[in-house]
């Protein structure tokens, strides 16, 4: 029995224990390398695509399952035992990898069959995937001499191993700070449901024998539990924190919080400060050794923009445009928070950014987002979500009973409905079904809150791609606003555009129609991967579209008019600061990936400040830097690296994108099933530009990004 290995699609998630991934990885490390060497030992005067191309696809599915499935659980449900056998094997599944275009022989079969008569026969996406996987093969260092080769391996070794530690130091980092409160009068200005949420954090971590301690300091020894509701917790998880620093009036308890988050990763023996440097210095090197300036233009060369120039290029073309705008909105709100304080105007401090400026905003729009929690409840989200996606790509969607079963169970479940089991008791699970056909497309998981297993953020992934007529198997997962005191999870308008983006890239699984798995789904160049998440952010924004899922959790009745008329009002509220942050990570992403000699081994936060020099506010401290943990870039061997700026690559596609629904109806069937049909359902299978022209008519225009944004 191989658990993490097992074929079921629906999985049974409780056998995935730790003592079975070394034997389950090993065993699959083993079938994988046997099926490369059958590769390699054919007659190649007779080896076909089918023999070749193809073979080496499916060569490592079996690992894949199970290694991703590993993967999947260390984000998701993270603890001691399964963190160690996963790093124990990480060298070896990263070397196995590492070693596949670095086969001499391996290669020499794949270019043998591609310079066949037989390859020009083929369908035209079989042809795109011999092409790519040469590409694959020749950006890795195929072509390298030996000694070479040996050393890009090497890198690729260490690089997982760096990558790993640095994601693992930014959560644990992130789980070891907390802040009880035991005084309410110093919440004021505290949402209540931000309040509820801190006492019944505070109510759960003293049930789970865990007693919290004070001002960021674990408790000596554990005190009696407190009274319900007379403490309340406060942690640098998205959802705690995110009210206080916007809503809390206490200076000093929101300079805490905020200082806590900029040391995430940066302190004791979770400073991941010279693992940016190693990091950083080994893509450095590979790029070198594959022919390339820097990293950024290895890692770009098959991807729209193409080349690190193009990319910068584009971001310093925006910061130009928005530049001004950006200082005059903070201009208007120092003078905002002197007249409000009848104090002399200073510079602001980073932990009054988000306090003032909600100040403001109630104040010019009389708008406070809390108001609109109680129009999302989170299956309500999820099910007006479900309806406008089914209106527009011809599919339904169900929600399946699922059941929890702590790790280890020996005994299968009395579960005579056939629940599907899940990895927590939090998750849920549904099928996806075309509506003129019936077939199942695919099915996914859902896991929307926090907790101090999970890693912060949210994401999209896939499990399975299915084969032609096979469903696939995906997941979202995010960290929101976990339901309270018998209330259903009311989230935030910006929660709410996050699940909303993550649903997006599911779609863009779900409905893949690619026969070759390599290039279906989201296996996209990464800068056009964001097209069909950022597009259905703009639902949020449309009555129309808000009708179906914006609905009181006791009334059921929708966001009254004067209420969204100021959500429209403020909806470009400080949008050129938004726009600029974004900016700001690409930039620095962009520099450190094609300048680093310019920086190398200087002070972290020194080097943030000269490359953002005119990204950043004026304000009165400095802010550490964010790459201590900066996830996108770090904690992946590639990840976002050098690609941060395909955010906003993607996000020019899909505001000129959308004026297509605007024009012909937002929820109209026909430009659904056209967006279905030329970018949902294509993946890889024809180059992104062609994809877009096939949906828009013709190329992507910048100026509907900024109109939407208010800054033409």
């Amino acid at each position: 029995m191989h658990p993490f290995l097992a074929p079921a699609f629906h999985i049974r998630w409780s056998s995935l224990t730790p003592e079975h991934v070394a034997t389950d990885i090993r065993h699959a490390l083993d079938l994988a390398n046997q099926n490369i060497a059958a590769i390699c030992a054919q007659d190649l005067t007779s080896a076909t695509y089918h023999s070749t191309f193809l073979a080496l696809e499916q060569a490592t599915e079996v690992l894949g399952r199970g290694w991703g499935r590993l993967q999947h659980l260390d984000s998701v449900n993270d603890n001691p035992a399964q963190r160690e056998a996963l790093n124990q094997m990480l060298p070896e599944v990263s070397d196995f990898y590492s070693s596949i275009p670095l086969n001499a022989c391996l290669w020499h079969a794949l270019k043998t069959v591609a310079a066949s008569p037989a390859i020009a026969a083929l369908p035209a996406v079989q042809q795109r995937f011999v092409q790519e996987t040469l590409a694959d093969f020749r950006q890795a260092g195929a072509d390298l001499p030996p000694e070479q080769k040996q050393r890009v391996a090497a890198i690729d070794a260490e690089l997982s191993k760096l990558t790993k530690t640095y994601s693992e130091h930014v959560l644990d980092s992130t789980n070891a700070w907390e802040l009880i409160i035991a005084d309410e009068t110093q919440l004021a200005g505290l949402p209540d449901s931000a309040r509820a949420a801190a006492a019944a954090n505070a109510r759960a971590k003293t049930a789970a024998g865990q007693a919290p301690g004070q001002n960021g300091a674990p408790a000596a020894a554990p005190p009696p539990p407190p009274p319900p509701n007379l403490t309340w917790r406060f942690t640098l998880h998205a959802p705690s924190m995110s009210p206080v620093m916007q809503h809390l009036h206490d200076d000093a308890i929101r300079r805490q919080l905020w200082e806590a988050s900029t040391r995430v990763g940066g302190y004791g023996d979770y400073d991941n400060s010279p693992l940016v440097w190693q990091i950083l210095q080994l893509r450095q090197e590979k790029a070198a050794i594959l022919g390339h300036r820097h990293f950024a233009d290895l890692t770009l060369q098959r991807r729209m923009a193409k080349t690190a120039h193009t990319a910068l290029r584009f971001i310093e073309n925006l910061h130009a445009r928005i530049h001004p705008a950006f200082l005059a909105e903070h201009r208007q709100l120092t003078h905002y928070k002197a007249a409000s304080t009848r104090q002399p105007q200073t510079p602001l401090e980073p932990w009054e950014l988000g306090y003032w400026a909600e100040r403001q905003r109630q104040e010019d729009y009389d708008f406070d987002e809390e108001a609109l929690r109680p129009y999302f409840p989170v299956d309500g989200v999820m099910a007006g979500m479900f309806e406008i996606a089914s209106r527009l790509f011809g599919i339904t969607i169900r929600k399946l009973d699922t059941i929890y079963l702590p790790p280890g169970s020996t005994t299968q479940p009395n579960n005579p409905d056939g629940a599907v089991e899940v990895w927590h008791a939090e998750c849920s699970f549904y099928e996806i079904h075309d509506s003129t056909t019936g077939a199942h497309l695919g099915s996914f998981y859902a896991d929307w809150h926090p907790r101090e297993s999970k890693r912060g953020g949210a994401w999209m992934n896939s499990l399975h791609i299915g084969a032609p007529g096979e469903p696939h198997l995906g997941l979202i997962v995010g960290n929101m606003s976990p339901p309270v005191d018998g209330k259903p999870a009311l989230l935030t308008h910006g929660e709410v555009e996050t699940i909303f983006h993550e649903f997006g890239h599911l779609l863009h699984g779900m409905l893949s129609e690619v026969p070759v798995k390599s290039l279906a789904g989201t296996n996209v160049p990464w800068d056009f991967v964001e097209l069909p998440s950022q597009i259905m952010e703009n639902f949020c924004w449309d009555r129309q579209s808000l009708d179906l899922f914006a609905r009181h959790f006791e009334t059921d009745a929708p966001i009254p008019d004067a209420l969204f008329a100021k959500v429209l009002a403020a909806r470009n509220y400080l949008s050129a600061s938004v726009f600029m942050r974004q900016l700001a990570h690409a930039k620095l992403d962009l520099e450190l990936h094609t300048h680093l000699a310019a920086y190398l081994g200087r002070d972290l936060d020194a080097v943030d400040r000269e490359i953002l020099a005119a990204y950043r506010a004026p304000l009165n401290t400095e802010t550490p830097s964010l790459v201590r943990r900066f996830n996108h870039l770090f904690s992946d061997p590639t990840g976002y690296a050098a690609g941060y700026y395909s955010y906003k690559w993607a996000e020019v596609l899909d505001a000129d994108a959308f004026t297509r629904f605007q024009r012909e109806g937002i929820l109209n069937a026909d430009t659904g099933r056209a967006f279905r049909q030329h970018i949902l359902s294509q993946g890889n299978a024809t180059p992104p530009e062609e994809l877009y022209r096939r949906f828009m008519g013709r190329d992507p225009e910048l100026d509907p990004l900024l109109v939407r944004a208010g800054l033409a």
